[in-house]
């Protein structure tokens, strides 16, 4: 069937504002790479759903109807803003986040690229990344989305049980979701990630594993596994709250998040995150929705203009939270704390501390001439472990022998 004109023009537009940006890359070379500090990576929000989900408690709006030539301006404007401010020279990867911003036009999504790649270097092969909701995204506007720029997809399934999603308030059917996923897989082969809730009310682990079990057989190479969190304000808080619905089991919550862990493990898939998991890819090249998913209020939203609800990010080459804090802090200790302190090693800060011989010994930790790290098991607990490195690590720090006043 045939576009209608003006959106198939608007279509068209967006496709030959991707294809300049390759164009003018392929023409004049590749820049050489930012200094660390000059790299970011750009999160856009696009506030706006059909409906509220049970659950959700992002900063979100439905609106009657909504202005997209003046959101398109305001977030071209911001983007422009705050590179300008922060000095960036190299943005690595967008993602477009809400909200759901499979709602958004793909040519908003083209104007926001275009307005990055001019305002500083963003290379043809940066990961894009666009969330999308079953419903908001046919086979033939993700295939507008990806002439806009769009290469990674970021599916919001959720369930694959027709009556949790209803539980959720979710718009979308399994079978919904199933051919999107399919469409996705065939536009973005190799770059769709899906994500998957576990810990609902009343959820028991052998359908939520059979869940994930069909997931897998039709999924492209990455999975994330989200426990529900019930948060105060939403609809699903309240039911729980009123004893309309029993509330979560943490328990059996653990034991999902754990044999999932494995299930996954045994099909191939790495895991790179607390929730994230990726198969057949190349390190670096996992999906780019690390520290994203509460945007505006995790502690990695290092600049952010403006007070109004289209708030974009710049999220530099620092540790945000999770295995990506656990990935950074490690790094630090193996690779760079002997330029950092000199007087105490690895060994003088955590080999005497009781806790962390505890940890080491149930195999949570590994201390050895690597370095410090978190093991597979460590990783299901790792909130809990950081709070006790990072106290030793301050209490070390504190009575670190004085360093001799040069001149003294």
């Amino acid at each position: 069937m045939a576009l209608p004109g003006t959106r198939a023009r608007g279509w068209v537009r967006a496709a030959n504002v991707a294809q300049r940006r390759r164009l003018s890359e392929d023409a004049g070379g590749t820049p050489s790479p930012a200094p660390g500090s000059q790299r970011a990576a750009l999160y856009v929000h696009w506030p706006y759903c059909e409906k509220r989900c049970s659950y959700c408690n992002f900063n979100k709006y439905i609106p009657r109807g909504v202005d997209e030539a003046a959101m398109r301006r305001c977030l071209v404007t911001e983007a422009q803003t705050l590179l300008r401010l922060s000095g960036v020279q190299r943005v690595e990867s967008v993602f477009f986040g809400g909200g759901t911003p499979s709602l958004a036009s793909p040519r908003t999504v083209a104007a926001v690229l275009e307005a990055v790649a001019q305002a500083t270097h963003l290379p043809v092969d940066s990961e894009v990344t666009l969330e999308a909701n079953p419903t908001s995204a046919p086979g033939s506007r993700l295939a507008a989305f990806r002439a806009a720029g769009v290469n990674r997809l970021s599916i919001g399934l959720q369930s694959l049980d027709d009556a949790e999603l209803q539980l959720l308030g979710r718009t979308h059917s399994a079978s919904d979701a199933l051919r999107t996923l399919a469409e996705a897989r065939h536009l973005f082969p190799g770059r769709v990630s899906v994500d998957l809730l576990l810990g609902l009310p009343a959820q028991q682990v052998g359908p939520w594993l059979r869940q994930l079990q069909e997931l897998l057989r039709r999924c492209d190479d990455h999975v994330s596994l989200y426990q529900l969190t019930l948060e105060r304000g939403t609809a699903l808080f309240a039911q729980v709250q009123q004893g309309a619905l029993p509330a979560p089991d943490p328990e059996l919550a653990a034991e999902m998040y754990q044999q999932g862990r494995a299930v996954l493990r045994e099909a191939g898939f790495r895991q790179y995150e607390v929730s994230n998991f990726a198969r057949n890819v190349s390190p670096g090249a996992e999906g780019g929705a690390w520290g994203c998913r509460d945007p505006g209020t995790g502690p990695h939203s290092l600049a952010a203009l403006g007070t109004h609800p289209f708030t974009s990010e710049l999220h530099f080459s620092q540790p945000s939270k999770g295995l990506d804090w656990m990935k950074s802090f490690q790094m630090f200790l193996n690779s760079h704390w002997q330029q950092f302190e000199h007087q105490l090693t690895l060994w003088d800060v955590f080999g005497a501390s009781e806790e962390v011989k505890v940890l080491l010994e149930q195999c949570l930790l590994l201390l050895d001439h690597r370095g410090l790290r978190c093991s597979w098991e460590g990783l299901a607990v790792l909130d809990s472990l950081l709070p006790i490195l990072l106290s030793r690590l301050q209490e070390a720090w504190q009575q670190r022998p004085s360093s001799p006043v040069p001149g003294g």
